[in-house]
């Protein structure tokens, strides 16, 4: 069975704080993270990588693609942080602005809103499974969720992202009704995860949490006892 590693994440989402995760990892001396630029613009991501080269952060092995990120910053991460996998939202929600075909074997597509489109999986690498989200859809729109559980056994899992699942509601910025949230308050919302093979896992597993890193370095010991 492949290694399964689980890493710690910078989130760029509204309740979070991307600069103070940075100065946290230079506390701790943490060398490897799961980055999530997704929210910045290009003027933030340049701000934030700045701080990253002045930072204890030597590997990025996953790395979120915003769709206006030009094919050179793909580039800046493959070569200065050692980034293996990348993922991006599917196309119809997102699509990508530039040609990053150069990376098209590890990019993953993530399931978010819309049912998995197999045209468009064929051109890139593989699934960034989201177990939230995939929970999210089994309890709220069993369709989506029976859809993609028939095109995992057709396309291989790249990476994931975890994040809680509430016990209550609330509507996101698209307006949908979820129960997947980017900030956990206990351990137990993750316990849903347990449902899931092991096969649903895959080597790159990004802790996508608003929480400081500290407490996702509890999150992840929490993981690993899991799988």
């Amino acid at each position: 069975m492949e290694e399964k590693k689980i890493f710690a994440s910078i989130t760029t989402t509204r309740g979070s704080d991307w600069r103070a995760r940075i100065k946290e990892i230079n506390e701790l001396g943490l060398k490897e993270i799961a980055l999530f630029p997704t929210c910045l613009s290009p003027e933030e991501r340049k701000e934030m990588y700045q701080l990253l080269e002045k930072s204890t952060i030597e590997s990025v092995p996953l790395l979120h693609l915003r769709n206006d990120m030009p094919l050179e910053e793909l580039d800046y991460f493959v070569k200065n942080y050692k980034t293996q996998v990348l993922c991006t939202h599917t196309q119809s929600e997102h699509p990508l602005i530039y040609d990053c075909s150069k990376y098209k074997n590890i990019i993953s597509l993530e399931n978010v809103y819309h049912t998995f489109d197999e045209k468009e999986l064929k051109n890139f690498g593989g699934i960034c499974l989201d177990l939230s989200h995939l929970e999210n859809d089994g309890i709220l729109h069993k369709e989506r969720f029976e859809d993609t559980i028939k095109i995992l056994k057709k396309y291989p899992i790249l990476c994931n992202h975890i994040s809680a699942i509430k016990k209550f509601t609330f509507i996101d910025r698209a307006g949908e009704i979820r129960y997947d949230f980017h900030y956990l308050k206990d351990l137990s919302e993750l316990d849903y995860l347990k449902k899931y093979p092991l096969n649903y896992f895959s080597p790159f597993i990004a802790i996508e949490l608003e929480n400081s890193i500290k407490e996702q370095l509890k999150v992840k010991d929490y993981l690993m006892k899991l799988l």
